[in-house]
């Protein structure tokens, strides 16, 4: 008797697509809700894997919004001091 293969499909990763139109306070607040649904335990494999996926690509968003805030403010900050300089 032959060895029984595996047919089953490797699990595709969550659909991130809707991560990429959240603002900062709702990613932040999803980021927060999905990290206690991870840390209180009793997923399964995949559904903490996919939960950890979508964690990632969260805490990304936030990054980003976050580094386009700092941007902002140095550019905003630099603005001010050529205004001075100049004043």
């Amino acid at each position: 008797m032959s060895p029984k293969k595996d047919t089953q499909q490797p699990a595709t990763g969550p659909d991130l697509s809707d991560i990429q139109k959240m603002g900062y306070e709702e990613a932040r607040e999803e980021l927060v809700r999905t990290v206690a649904k991870l840390e209180a335990g009793g997923t399964a494999l995949e559904e903490s894997l996919a939960l950890w996926e979508r964690g990632e690509a969260l805490a990304n968003r936030c990054e980003q919004w976050l580094d386009g805030a700092r941007e902002r403010l140095e550019a905003a900050r630099e603005r001010r001091e050529e205004a001075e300089d100049q004043g």
